[in-house]
């Protein structure tokens, strides 16, 4: 499967977790970081993205719970900075 292929499947797959808040931080870190991500952190993320408990890998990235080694590592720093941004953009664009 080339790059582009990869990347539309791990789009699709962040933007439908069934849970909301987490396709909200998912889904645009995987259109607007995910290109930038070198191979083996997209294996990491779409590691992530396979994970069946949604509500626990929220949990990871805000921290609410500990993150399985396998995960913490430059793709959740990656996401928790984007996440960071991300909210703060909205919260200055009147959302919330």
């Amino acid at each position: 499967m080339n790059r582009e292929a990869r990347l539309g499947r791990i789009a699709f797959r962040a933007w439908r977790r069934g849970f909301r808040e987490a396709d909200l931080v998912l889904g645009p870190f995987s259109e607007q970081v995910g290109p930038t991500l070198d191979d083996a952190e997209l294996d990491v993320f779409e590691a992530m993205l396979m994970e069946d408990d949604d509500h626990a890998l929220y949990a990871w990235i805000i921290q609410t719970v500990p993150t399985p080694e396998r995960y913490d590592g430059s793709v959740m720093t990656k996401i928790r900075a984007f996440m960071a941004e991300h909210v703060s953009a909205a919260v200055a664009e009147g959302a919330g």
